[in-house]
């Protein structure tokens, strides 16, 4: 979730966000089996080795993206450094099709 729950993305700022959550995917070893967001948040569905914690991904995605996402010249919420909220939601599934969680995150209300 954005900073103040800011509506900063658009679709080319989500656009960014996804390339450079794949990017820190890759360089730290786990998946991103699918990513969409709304105009102050994002979804993403994370197959993960239990060698790595929940915070660490999420504190490397949040950190690498906020940093590019300035760089890029976009704005961040209030003029301030900091894109995202320090909280976070992360929940495990098991027994959920992962083609219901794909679905659901597919079809968040992606702004224009």
């Amino acid at each position: 979730m954005t900073k103040y729950r800011d509506e900063v993305f658009n679709h080319e700022q989500l656009k960014l966000i996804e390339e450079v959550f794949r990017h820190v995917a890759s360089q730290m070893n786990f998946q991103i089996l699918e990513i969409n967001g709304e105009d102050e948040h994002v979804h993403a569905l994370i197959e993960y080795p239990p060698k790595l914690s929940v915070s660490k991904i999420v504190n490397a995605l949040k950190g690498v993206s906020s940093r590019r996402y300035g760089k890029a010249g976009f704005r961040k919420p209030h003029n301030k450094s900091a894109l995202w909220s320090p909280s976070y939601f992360a929940v495990s599934v098991g027994g959920t099709p992962i083609e219901v969680l794909i679905h659901y995150i597919k079809n968040q209300k992606k702004p224009s």
